[in-house]
């Protein structure tokens, strides 16, 4: 994973509370194998009026023209600004890889659902919970100034806004500690592979019979 310490990104705003991941990631597309591909279909049924399927080219596709992510101004956007509860419903990692893909980096809300937000430290996105009140004025100058960029540092876990206002947030020590190194559990499990195999060898010295195959 691309590690995260500071990011300065422009902002893009999917107004909605409740936002589950059928709504992020439609089924149908849980069908597409591996872990890419699913850029193109992110929030598939507000951002195209006609339906899609795993495989379609969405360069042709009807687009929904009042959807945010469809709008000139949030092209290249790497922050979503959402409502309360983002991320609510299955717990399909597939959402996450889907806003990943299409080039957000970190989410910026009220709340989150437990399991998308486990989703996203797992993924390398960022998911910021600030007060209700700063995301309505987010909110608010987000559609008034095209082009808002918010500066998300994690060392500093401070969210800086071009006004100078900074507000703080909290993330627990181990998942930052991942991001800021771009781990993911099988990254950080392999940091200690010669600890791993010493143990093994260990173990095999105490107790050869492990290495049986069961063979006769």
């Amino acid at each position: 994973m691309q590690p995260f310490t500071t990011i300065d990104r422009v902002v893009v705003p999917v107004d909605r509370p409740n936002v589950d991941t059928d709504a992020i990631l439609p089924k149908q597309y849980m069908k597409i194998t591996g872990r890419t591909g699913f850029g193109p279909y992110l929030f598939d049924e507000w951002r195209y009026l006609d339906a899609g399927e795993p495989g379609d080219d969405c360069t042709g596709r009807r687009q929904n023209h009042t959807f945010a992510l469809n709008l000139p101004r949030y092209q290249g956007a790497g922050i979503l600004l959402g409502r309360a509860n983002f991320g609510c419903g299955s717990s399909r990692e597939h959402a996450v890889w889907a806003l990943s893909e299409w080039g957000i980096r970190a989410l910026v809300a009220p709340s989150f659902a437990e399991i998308f937000r486990d989703n996203c430290l797992k993924n390398g996105l960022l998911p910021v919970v600030l007060p209700e009140f700063v995301v309505n004025t987010l909110f608010d100058v987000v559609r008034a100034d095209e082009g808002y960029r918010l500066a998300i540092d994690l060392v500093a876990q401070t969210v800086l806004m071009p006004d100078g206002n900074e507000h703080a947030f909290n993330i627990d020590p181990y998942n930052k500690a991942m991001l800021l190194d771009g781990l993911d559990a099988i990254g950080a499990t392999l940091r200690h592979t010669q600890e791993i195999d010493s143990f093994e060898r260990q173990r095999l010295a105490q107790e050869p019979w492990l290495a049986s195959t069961g063979a006769e």
